[in-house]
């Protein structure tokens, strides 16, 4: 893993971060009045374990994007296009992550936030698929981030479950 490599990978997933972080406030009267299922995670967590899943997903995808001199399993060909297909689903995958802060918490859609949480999720295990074929470690490293984004759809779409008069479906 090149340094260069890290840097750039970090410097997107704290933007993300960062912007999900803007939109975010579970102090808001709106949030507290919402119903939440019994299952929910403490409000620390959150912040705890999506500061880990970001450096996960900064590293795993360093590792990831300078694998491209490792030959191709199916026959050593230029991994060239493979590794600008990976830049283009990590970015999706940082603006859907960094999104659903804006739909649920500004725009108070739970629905439309949950239905974006799973496509996020869709896209993170794409990731997770894309990562490991380019460096197995990496791409198991990587699947908790896919695996935490699925409970994330699945927490989403309990709390607009339990909200149906809350933002539209």
């Amino acid at each position: 893993m090149k340094l260069l490599t890290v840097a750039w990978t970090a410097a997107g997933t704290a933007a993300t971060a960062a912007a999900g972080a803007v939109a975010t406030d579970p102090d808001s009267s709106w949030y507290r009045r919402l119903r939440k299922p019994g299952w929910q995670p403490p409000a620390l967590a959150f912040p705890v374990v999506w500061t880990a899943l970001y450096a996960d997903l900064a590293v795993s995808s360093a590792v990831a994007l300078d694998s491209k001199d490792a030959p191709d399993p199916a026959g050593g060909q230029d991994r060239r296009p493979e590794i600008r297909a990976y830049r283009g689903a990590l970015a999706a995958n940082l603006v859907l992550n960094a999104t659903w802060s804006w739909l649920f918490w500004r725009a108070r859609r739970p629905w439309l936030a949950a239905a974006e949480a799973a496509v996020l999720a869709a896209s993170s295990a794409d990731l997770v698929r894309r990562t490991y074929n380019l460096n197995r470690g990496a791409g198991v490293a990587l699947a908790p981030y896919a695996l935490w984004c699925a409970f994330a759809t699945a927490l989403s779409t309990a709390v607009a479950r339990l909200n149906p008069g809350t933002g539209g479906r």
